[in-house]
């Protein structure tokens, strides 16, 4: 028997949102293929009892997309919002999620699949113990990928790759792109 996989569609803002349902991995593959050629936009099968993750099958784009991939684990829903709009803004594709559970859920869901993270924006507006648990957790199951921390005044959180104070994008922004460039060039 054939399994059941639920399409999603990757929102501008970071989200996902079901769309449909193939049987098959041949058939899922397909769909997938048809909706990116179709759209343009971004969308995974899910077969939801095994966690298995399906990609659209043109490995070009894949690989241009990953290639410039940032995780964004920000503590409001506005913060997420906004960020993931400036960065998409200037060429990145963004993964973002609010807390440190949903980034552990996701990331843990997804690790089986080349996602090609490179880097991982921690939000300011948690306490530090938390922002410091969770840096810790991707250094751990992450340790290729840099990690930029945004930080209120007077605090760093160790481990964490960059350390930045969070004073509006001018701040980080300069530092996202240096990053980036580094990461792709090697």
């Amino acid at each position: 028997m054939d399994r059941e996989y639920e399409i999603f569609e990757c929102q501008p803002d970071g989200s996902v949102m079901w769309c449909a349902r193939a049987s098959g991995l041949q058939n899922t593959r397909l769909q997938l293929d048809g909706l990116l050629r179709d759209t343009g936009k971004e969308y995974f099968g899910l077969h939801l009892s095994t966690g298995v993750i399906i990609f659209a099958a043109d490995s070009t784009v894949i690989f241009e997309r990953a290639a410039k991939r940032i995780f964004q684990i920000a503590y409001t829903d506005q913060l997420r919002l906004s960020r993931a709009e400036l960065l998409r803004n200037l060429g990145y594709a963004v993964i973002s999620v609010v807390g440190n559970e949903a980034a552990k859920l996701l990331l843990t869901t997804l690790r089986r699949d080349n996602l090609g993270i490179a880097l991982f924006i921690v939000g300011h507006a948690a306490p530090a113990e938390a922002r410091k648990e969770m840096v810790y957790w991707l250094k751990a199951n992450y340790p290729t990928a840099k990690i930029l921390v945004l930080n209120p005044p007077n605090q760093q959180i160790p481990n964490a790759d960059y350390n930045v104070l969070q004073n509006g994008p001018e701040t980080w922004i300069p530092l996202v792109s240096t990053a980036m460039s580094h990461l792709q060039a090697s």
